[in-house]
């Protein structure tokens, strides 16, 4: 089991077809990690926080027509650093921490 206070990086990706839900999606993002291209944020989360954001999104979104994706990178210090490749400019994870107000 994943440890509670334990911060995994996840690629939240997004596709919403209203360009109001797309503003209110982006908003719950925004401050929870780095906004890495359009619809695509890079968030350190814990358990707890994973779940706040995904409560959040899920009130944000239509279900027939939206969808977001979260894919678990693991761990900030192991694989994560090295997942993700880039083509064209190049990719580099921020250490700076998410901070949430």
């Amino acid at each position: 089991p994943m440890n509670p206070s334990a911060r995994h990086l996840y690629v939240v990706s997004y596709d919403i077809c209203d360009p109001k839900r797309w503003r209110k999606v982006y908003r719950v993002l925004l401050g929870r990690g780095d906004h890495i291209q359009l619809s695509v944020f890079l968030c350190p989360l814990n358990p707890r926080e994973l779940v706040e954001i995904q409560s959040r999104l899920d009130e944000a979104i239509l279900h027939g027509v939206d969808q977001i994706l979260f894919v678990n990178l693991g761990p900030p210090s192991g694989r994560a650093r090295t997942a993700i490749s880039a083509l064209g400019r190049p990719f580099h994870i921020s250490d700076a921490r998410a901070v949430v107000v």
